[in-house]
């Protein structure tokens, strides 16, 4: 089996690169010729992954957090639609918040990744396709494989991606305390949400989340009932309440005792509109995908089952 390994050299501050070169040749110890890219900046993950499975790479391990591993996965599912040609996804964890492999039970400590990329099986799992309007205002759209979602998790991952202390603190304790740092300045807004064909949902929120996965916000349980290969998106819905009740009940999320929160609404279904209220520029939510916000609503999500094969 022909490998490629797509690194990010900046994920999780730069922890694996510290140790790369064992790493490497860990990797090559087991699979022998490796074929080694590195990310330069946003959407290379796509790009390079699309490069690796013309070069006939069957196996594309993508080594970095969240925003790397959708990266490679989105530009996985690209070349399978355009070219058919399906490679597998193996996961090398080392981002800040590492939710996409918690919720696969793939280990983040490196040596036993790299063991359970070569020994691992495969599991077909579905993948959303997010359709959004980036930040400049050009409409774009990609694949995500864990949650995306809108409102206060969009700010709260634009505040953890810029926070310099993300390579010595705790994923955990960062996650959490940017949340709270950014719900305290936050203003909650007006969308409405349409499920399938059911009757339009219009609230005022702090946040929407369309999650194929459990995780999402370094641990949190946002979704406790998610499964990545039902062909279903749980689309929790958190409504605006006292900023000072939904900050110290932030603790129920990470066990996922959130669902009969009077705030939540936990739905079901595989396509979802969301959409300002009022007016468009106040009520335009940013977007989180799979750990990155490139833009804001209006955003249309789209179940694509049993699409992706990810070795676990």
């Amino acid at each position: 089996m022909k490998v490629g390994v797509v690194r990010n050299p900046v994920a999780g501050g730069g922890r694996l690169d510290t140790h790369w070169t064992e790493v490497a040749a860990a990797l090559a110890a087991r699979f022998g010729e490796v074929e080694f890219r590195e990310t330069s900046g946003p959407g290379d993950g796509a790009v390079i992954a699309r490069d690796l499975v013309a070069l006939g790479c069957e196996l594309v391990v993508a080594a970095g957090g969240d925003g790397t591993i959708s990266e490679v996965a989105d530009g996985l599912l690209q070349m399978q639609a355009e070219t058919g040609a399906a490679a597998i996804l193996g996961v090398l964890p080392c981002g800040t918040g590492s939710d996409f492999a918690r919720g696969m039970g793939i280990p983040v400590e490196i040596q036993a990744a790299i063991a359970r990329i070569a020994e691992g099986s495969d599991r077909l799992i579905d993948a959303g396709r997010v359709s959004f309007v980036e930040d400049h205002g050009r409409l774009a759209s990609r694949h995500f494989v864990n949650i995306a979602s809108l409102g206060i998790s969009g700010a709260t991952v634009r505040a953890v991606n810029s926070d310099r202390r993300k390579h010595w603190v705790p994923a955990k304790a960062l996650f959490f305390w940017r949340t709270v740092t950014e719900f305290v300045r936050y203003r909650f807004q007006d969308v409405r949400i349409t499920v399938d064909d059911g009757e339009p949902v219009e609230a005022r929120v702090a946040m929407v989340a369309v999650a194929n996965e459990r995780f999402f916000g370094g641990g949190m349980m946002i979704a406790p009932d998610a499964v990545p290969d039902d062909g279903l998106f749980d689309i929790v819905i958190l409504r605006a309440a006292s900023k000072l009740k939904l900050i110290l009940d932030l603790r129920l999320l990470y066990g996922g005792r959130h669902r009969n929160h009077p705030a939540i609404t936990i739905l079901r279904g595989r396509r979802v509109v969301v959409e300002p209220l009022g007016d468009p520029l106040a009520n335009a939510a940013l977007v989180d995908i799979d750990g990155e916000s490139p833009g804001h609503i209006p955003a249309t999500y789209e179940m694509v089952p049993k699409v992706l094969k990810v070795r676990c």
